[in-house]
């Protein structure tokens, strides 16, 4: 679907334009036209090949959608693929937007993704001395839109670890918060491989040789890095504590478990030494003589309840009752 289509020159708008008269403006020279897609069809997809003379290759990838992010050069363009990470009901939906940028346009293809891009157009076109970079200044305002959008869930990320780390060592079942930590993993993981890939591809945007369409731009890219840079540090230091809160709540079930097995153990001992007395007076011998006593059953049991209570006393001095 169309979002829209607009041409620009010298950082100014120029007017909505439709689709056949693309071709007419990419030749015009200080000129770009920047058009944005939302789920498109196959056939949009080859009309914008045609206009803009995209590499097959790119519409291929663009087309099939499903891709790592990645920033590739065909010729004098260059087409990049980055991840749309969105928190919703808890859940991360994962989206991808696609981008062609040539020196006198640019193709964005948003995929299974809800959040726009008007915001980063408006802005774009309240800022025309930016905005007469061309396509390389829209580029990079698309791509710190959504690297921005990383940040809020990183902090919901690292919300929900804290509130798991407060429950580790309460009363809550050990198995609960195991499974919320495997939960919250795959999450990170998840927001992992939409950044480190992008990180690395980035790194090609400034310094050294760079795309022609990003010549006039490095300074923003290297921006860019910088806050992939960030995220990444703080995605590992959250897969870090990850895996010591799970380690920790393990060693916590077990230790639980080693405290249900000395309380059996402990009332095993009690109950077997009762047991262990009352079975050598159950024998049936002729000549057992405190079985003819007159306060012999009261002995019995007294002894019976003296020995159970020591070993009662001792195993709650241990720690094991």
């Amino acid at each position: 679907m169309l979002i829209n289509c607009v041409a620009y020159q010298d950082g100014k708008k120029l007017q909505d334009i439709s689709v056949e008269q693309i071709s007419d403006y990419v030749q015009r020279p200080d000129c770009f036209v920047w058009v944005a897609l939302k789920d498109p069809e196959p056939d949009e997809l080859t009309k914008m090949q045609e206009e803009f003379h995209l590499h097959g290759l790119a519409v291929e990838d663009a087309h099939h959608g499903h891709q790592r992010p990645k920033i590739e050069e065909y010729g004098d363009s260059v087409f990049a693929v980055l991840h749309m990470v969105e928190l919703e009901d808890g859940e991360l939906n994962v989206g991808e937007l696609d981008i062609f940028v040539g020196s006198n346009y640019i193709l964005s293809v948003r995929n299974r993704a809800k959040q726009g891009f008007l915001g980063v157009r408006e802005r774009a076109e309240r800022e025309p001395h930016l905005l007469q970079h061309g396509s390389g200044f829209v580029f990079y305002a698309l791509m710190d839109a959504v690297v921005d959008r990383y940040f809020p869930v990183l902090d919901a990320l690292e919300t929900d670890l804290e509130h798991i780390e407060e429950q580790i060592f309460s009363k809550t079942a050990a198995r609960t918060t195991t499974e919320q930590l495997y939960d919250l993993k795959r999450k990170v993981v998840v927001l992992k491989h939409a950044v480190s890939p992008l990180m690395e591809a980035v790194n090609k945007l400034y310094g050294g040789r760079v795309p022609a369409v990003c010549a006039t731009t490095q300074e923003y890219f290297r921006d860019v890095y910088d806050h992939l840079y960030r995220i990444n540090t703080t995605i590992e230091g959250i897969r870090d504590t990850i895996s010591t809160a799970i380690q920790a709540s393990i060693s916590l079930a077990a230790i639980e478990e080693s405290e249900v097995t000395k309380r059996l153990a402990s009332w095993a001992a009690i109950f077997g030494v009762a047991t262990a007395f009352v079975g050598i007076w159950g024998m049936n011998f002729e000549f057992m003589p405190e079985l003819k006593w007159k306060y012999g059953y009261a002995m019995a049991l007294g002894l019976v309840a003296a020995v159970c209570g020591y070993m009662y006393y001792r195993f709650k001095k241990s720690g094991w009752l």
